[in-house]
Order: C-alpha cells, then sequence, then structure tokens
C-alpha cells in the first residue's frame, strides 16, 4: 500500500480518535490517507491552538493526543505546544511534513531541520526515511510519549516518503506494566510516618492518575492525615475535604505555608520539578519521603531523606495496606490554618464593587459549575486565585498550567475538553491578553457545534506583569493595551456575545449560559488593583499569627 496510508493504519491501531491541525502541500498525501479513516481531522485556525488541544487531549484521556502541520512555518508554530506537553508531562504526537528528501527542485525553500528543532523539547523525534520504517517509527512514538513521565514526541514525514509503495505490516502494542517499589523502602515509609508527630501529605502533578487518587482516597480515609495540592495537583482528592489544608498557589507567606512549616514529615506524592517549589527544605527542618515514578532530582532546597520509587499508586497503596494510625499524632494546627484561610477567603468573596475582584468572581464561577464541570484556565493573575480559591472536587476538573504557563491555551484545551467530555459542562477562564493569542479558534468552536463557555477577564493591560512591576517597585510602563468589543468580536465568529455591567450579574449570565447551547463569550470587567495588598501583606500577616 501507499506509505500514507499505512502510516494512517498505523495512527488506527494506536486508538486514535482526532488529529488536529493544519495540512499543507507536503501533507496532502497523508490528508487523502485520512479522508477515508475513521480518524476525525479536527482543522484549526493555527497551529498553536491545534497543539494546545491535542496535549490537553492527552491530558484528559492519558492516550496521546495528535497534532498535524507542514513543514517549516507550520512546524515552528507547533514549538510551543511541544514545550506545554513536555513540561506539563501530557503524552502527545506532532506529525510534520516535509520537503521530497530523495531528489527536490526546490532548494532550501521553507527548510529547516525540524528534527534537531524539536529534539530538546520532546521526548523522542524522527525523520521517516522510508516507507518500511512507518510502523516501528510510529510504535516507538506512540509508547514513549505515554509511558512515564509523559510527553511530547515528533514525527517528520516527508512529501516523497510519504507516497512511497511499502508492504510492511503493523507492530502490535507490547505488553508493559511498571515497576513498583522495594519492600524495604516501603517499611521505611511506614516507619517513618509513623514515628512521625505532625505528617501531612503533599500531592502534586505525578499523583494526578486515576488509579493513584483511588489509593490515596482510602489511604487518607484510614490515617486521618491531612493534604496539601501543588496547582497541578489540585483535584486529585476532593477539596471540600474536612482533611484539606490548602493550596500551595503562591511561593510562600500563604496560610497553607504556616501549616507545611508545622509539619515534621511531609509525604509528598507525585512531586514535579517543573512546578515551583511547595516547600523548601532546610538541613535541620522537617523529614520528606519522596513517592515517585522516579528518584528525586535533589537541588539545595529538596532532598529528601526517603525515596520510594514505582508505580506510585501501589505505592500508595502498599503503605497504606501496612501502616497503622497512631494516637499521637497531632494534626488540629492543620486543621486550624484551613479555618484561618477560609475566614480571610470569605470576606473578598463577598465584595459587590465592580469591575468584580478576582476572589468574588472564582467564588460565583464555583457556585454555577456542576461538581463534573470543567474549567480550564490560560495564564494570567487569576490563576493563583482560582488554585488559591477554586475547591476542585474531581481530577482534572480545573486544568490549568503551572509548568510552561503559556499564554494561549484556555479557549484551545475547553475545545479539546469538550470533544473528550461531551456531556460535561465546559467553561474556559481568560484574561484578555491570552484570550486573543488564540481566539480566532471560536470559528473552530462554533464549526464544530459545541457548547462552552469563554469569560475573558478585562483589564486592558498584561495585569500579571503589571502587578510584578508594582510589586518591583517600577512606574507603570509598556503593558497597557486596547481590546476589541469583544461581543461585536463573539458575533462575528457566529458565537454569542455577553457583557457583565454588575458584579451581581455574572452568576446568572454564566449560569444561562451553560445551559443554552452554542459557543459564547462573556466580557467581564476585572479589578486587580488589590492584587498586591493583598497577596503580599494582609495574607502574610494574618498567616504569621497563626
Amino acid at each position: 500500500m501507499k506509505a500514507s496510508d499505512l502510516f494512517v493504519k498505523a495512527l488506527e491501531a494506536e486508538g486514535v480518535e482526532y488529529i488536529f491541525g493544519i495540512p499543507g502541500e507536503e501533507n496532502l498525501d497523508l490528508l487523502e490517507s485520512l479522508r477515508t479513516s475513521n480518524i476525525k481531522l479536527v482543522l484549526t485556525r493555527h497551529e498553536q491552538g491545534a497543539g494546545f488541544m491535542a496535549a490537553t487531549y492527552g491530558r484528559l484521556t492519558g492516550k496521546v493526543g495528535v497534532c498535524l502541520s507542514t513543514l517549516g512555518p507550520g512546524a515552528t508554530n507547533l514549538v510551543t505546544p511541544a514545550a506545554y506537553a513536555q513540561l506539563g508531562a501530557m503524552p502527545m504526537l506532532m506529525i510534520t511534513g516535509q520537503k521530497p528528501i530523495k531528489t527536490s527542485k526546490q532548494g532550501r525553500f521553507q527548510v529547516i531541520d525540524v528534527v534537531d528543532m524539536m529534539r530538546p523539547i520532546t521526548k523522542y523525534t524522527s525523520q521517516v526515511v522510508s516507507g518500511d520504517r512507518i510502523p516501528s517509527v510510529v510504535r516507538e512514538a506512540f509508547r514513549i510519549a505515554h509511558e512515564e513521565r509523559p510527553g511530547a514526541t515528533h514525527i517528520e514525514l516527508p512529501e516523497d516518503i510519504a507516497e512511497e509503495e511499502t508492504s510492511l505490516p503493523l507492530l502490535k502494542q507490547s505488553m508493559a506494566r511498571r515497576p513498583i517499589a522495594e519492600y524495604k523502602a516501603i517499611n521505611a515509609a511506614i516507619d517513618m510516618i509513623e514515628k512521625a508527630k505532625s505528617p501531612v501529605i503533599l500531592i502534586g502533578a505525578g499523583a494526578n492518575r486515576k488509579l493513584t487518587a483511588k489509593m490515596l482516597r482510602e489511604f487518607v480515609d484510614k490515617t486521618g492525615i491531612p493534604f496539601i495540592t501543588t496547582q497541578m495537583g489540585k483535584g486529585v482528592l476532593d477539596e471540600r475535604d474536612k482533611l484539606f489544608v490548602g493550596n500551595t498557589a503562591l511561593s510562600d507567606g500563604d496560610f497553607v505555608h504556616r501549616a507545611i512549616a508545622r509539619a515534621d514529615l511531609i509525604i509528598n506524592v507525585g512531586h514535579d520539578v517543573v512546578e515551583k517549589p511547595p516547600f523548601f527544605m532546610h538541613h535541620d527542618g522537617m523529614k520528606v519521603i519522596h513517592i515517585n515514578f522516579d528518584s528525586a532530582s535533589v537541588d539545595p532546597v529538596y532532598f529528601p531523606q526517603l525515596e520510594v520509587v514505582g508505580d506510585i499508586a501501589n505505592s500508595v497503596w502498599q503503605i497504606k495496606e501496612g501502616i497503622t494510625p497512631q494516637d499521637n499524632w497531632k494534626l488540629d494546627f492543620y486543621l486550624d490554618v484551613h479555618e484561618a484561610y477560609v475566614n480571610h477567603r470569605n470576606e473578598a468573596e463577598n465584595d459587590n464593587r465592580f469591575p468584580i475582584l478576582p476572589e468574588r468572581f472564582v467564588k460565583d464561577i464555583r457556585k454555577v459549575m456542576p461538581e463534573d464541570g470543567i474549567v480550564t484556565l490560560d495564564n494570567g493573575v487569576y490563576k493563583i486565585w482560582f488554585a488559591r480559591n477554586y475547591p476542585a472536587y474531581m481530577p482534572n476538573t480545573l486544568l490549568l498550567d503551572n509548568a510552561l504557563a503559556s499564554m494561549g491555551a484556555g479557549l484551545p484545551s475547553a475545545i479539546a475538553a469538550k470533544l473528550v467530555h461531551k456531556d460535561c459542562k465546559v467553561l474556559s477562564v481568560c484574561g484578555d491578553g491570552g484570550f486573543m493569542m488564540n481566539s480566532q479558534e471560536l470559528e473552530t468552536a462554533v464549526r464544530l457545534n459545541l457548547d462552552i463557555v469563554v469569560v475573558v477577564l478585562r483589564d486592558d493591560a498584561y495585569g500579571m506583569i503589571k502587578w510584578k512591576q508594582s510589586n518591583m517597585q517600577f512606574d507603570e510602563f509598556g503593558l497597557d493595551y486596547g481590546n476589541p468589543d469583544f461581543v461585536k468580536y463573539a458575533e462575528s465568529y457566529g458565537a454569542q456575545g455577553w457583557r457583565i455591567d454588575s458584579t451581581e450579574s455574572l452568576g446568572p449570565i454564566v449560569e444561562e449560559c451553560l445551559n443554552t447551547p452554542g459557543v459564547h463569550v462573556v466580557d467581564c470587567p476585572v479589578d486587580y488593583s488589590m492584587n498586591d495588598k493583598t497577596l503580599h501583606h494582609t495574607i502574610r500577616e494574618l498567616s504569621a499569627k497563626l
């Protein structure tokens, strides 16, 4: 068969449902092969949007998301999504085209070394040099993208290779199981936890796996040990739980950091160095048990005393099975910390001033979102408020990026989330800066007849950088811009546009949008003027009193 047909059959054998992207002339053989495939091509308006969609598909399903571009400028537009998936541990395969590699009459027109370009930001990258190589190259790309730690892979399919004839069969997936932790490490962990006076669990990005969440639930129920989450560990356990202490959205000085400082042992589950450190170790301070798929990356502030290396879910299960809860554990302080945090949060959440404060905005969004509703965030200062103040009830219901922290991913992520979870309510929260970076994907959402809501927090500036600028005592400069009329902008794509003109109207309007078919864009003015005082002064002063 033609090599491009074999390539598509290899994708089908891997269970690919969607390919997100923009084909070019170098992909036309592959496009023709896709035409008769059961794989759905989701045509996007920018390759970056396609990459974000593929990465989010991988994040939500655990399967490899696939995106497609042509050579040259199409491929370079996938660099940011590649880094997004690689740092965020999202399984993704990028397929790019290339000029003929055997004979070409076009010189170096549009040709760059895409394989070398992708090498530093992927787990695997390869050019297909023969149609006979397709089965092994595709199988390897999927295997590597999927195995822990997941990430980005890349295959370049040149134009002349795609039209070759080949007769090689596909390679079947191998049976593979992750290694489990050695029993001596498990016993050492049990001993350290039982001897601790004030243990606490910290849940990181690597723990965001279905079976790990189940095992952690059983561990917490048996031991009664409170838990803290990182930004990308949110929702692994229900944050309405009485044992939830808080989220490490800020680097230090928050209520949750008082709890960390009081702990004499942190059970660190799924720690990922791509996130900002949720705590700093000192040589005479608390002890740490590192539970992860891989050994710890040691640095001046992270040098765990015990490493339990292997499948995380199995490790947590083994420890749970062997541990005996101790009557002398002192855990009440953690609950006092959480109560102090909630009391302070409630003040701002009930503030009716307009434009809306971010704390009030987060509260109203949480109120109208169902338990299984999915909120996707772009990147901005509001991400801190969502991580800190938005209780996530289920895994992967608050999708934020605390790894690459790229702007422009919020709307594409919402599109992917709706394709994966068709029966769930999906809402994207974007700053006006991040929204405009990939706002053209509104047309994609409308064309796909999706039901999603996009709330644009408008402050007419790159607000997070402006906040940092103010905190560093610099004068305001270079961060303000103008915006389109977002209502008319939405309508020009065939979406429905809404404008918030009072704080009290936000909840009812968003709720109406969630329950009305179609794509909705909500323009919501936001007031960030209190950010510096609240985050850098008030919270620090109140938490220091605990």
